[in-house]
């Protein structure tokens, strides 16, 4: 069942385009004021007390709209949710009014031990309800929508009848959360396990796409792997601009983690975006 939330006050991100906010591009950032309309940083990285980055984020917070992308959850674990965790979230969420906050539709930890990945559930009934109670209580902590992104997975489950965008809109449905399309992660399961994307695209209900998500990979063999270590593909891009008029213009992040490149890439990379949401003839739902 679906949670009523308070109005979130947190300045609204457009639908433009926006960069991911990594320390390699601080000192930059806060000097040219790039032309971008947000940035979306990971909250685990400002969990300290005090110190430099929570002072740096503060001033990129008065300049630009945030969100944030969490990775620290394993929403689809087994073991209790880590409260210390969700609670310092929390602390960050009201100190600095994210426009958005998301999770990844995975699992990262079991008995107690974090594995440095986010790996996919099974796409069951158990699974589904089993995320959903825990959802529900995340968004109840938060007293906010959790977003939940889509991952890439380099395997799948024997036993997996529900199809991954029919699971990820019935947590939606179920949950009350908003998702975030990762266009880049859509592309790669679909080269790796001979998938239509557009079949994953297609059943996405376009009212709880909240943000969507573009990145590189890298070709090993014949497998794509989700890097996040250079520019977004054309086929990616192809990709965007059919989501984009299939569901209408939506936030979206350029998300480079590796091999980090100069300030002015990311933001061509963003204006790039931009070009093709501003060509957009749909309405947003």
């Amino acid at each position: 069942m679906s949670l009523e939330f308070p109005t979130i006050t947190s300045t609204p991100i457009p639908a433009l385009a926006g960069i991911g906010l990594r320390s390699h591009h601080f000192r930059e950032i806060l000097a040219e004021n790039p032309s971008v309309a947000w940035m979306e940083t990971h909250p685990e990285n400002y969990f300290g007390d005090g110190g430099a980055p929570l002072h740096i984020l503060e001033q990129i917070r008065s300049r630009y709209p945030l969100s944030f992308h969490g990775v620290g959850l394993s929403l689809g674990s087994t073991d209790p949710i880590e409260h210390a965790h969700l609670h310092k979230l929390k602390a960050l969420i009201d100190r600095f009014e994210p426009a958005f906050v998301s999770e990844h539709l995975s699992w990262s930890s079991v008995g107690g031990r974090f594995l440095n990945d986010l790996l996919p559930l099974p796409y069951t009934p158990e699974s589904l309800d089993h995320l959903c109670s825990r959802i529900a209580a995340v968004q109840e902590v938060l007293r906010r929508p959790l977003l939940i992104e889509n991952i890439t997975r380099y395997l799948t489950w024997r036993d997996s009848p529900i199809p991954e965008g029919e699971f990820m809109a019935e947590v939606a449905r179920k949950t009350g959360c908003g998702i975030l399309l990762d266009i880049n992660n859509v592309y790669v399961n679909a080269i790796n396990f001979h998938l239509d994307p557009l079949e994953f695209l297609k059943v996405i209900p376009a009212h709880a796409v909240w943000e969507i998500h573009l990145a590189g990979f890298d070709r090993f063999g014949r497998r794509l792997i989700d890097t996040h270590g250079q520019a977004v593909h054309l086929e990616v891009w192809n990709l965007y601009e059919w989501a984009i008029n299939h569901l209408g213009p939506r936030p979206t992040l350029i998300e480079w983690d590796t091999n980090l490149p100069a300030l002015h890439v990311l933001v061509e990379q963003a204006a790039h975006a931009d070009a093709i949401l501003e060509g957009c003839h749909v309405t947003a739902s």
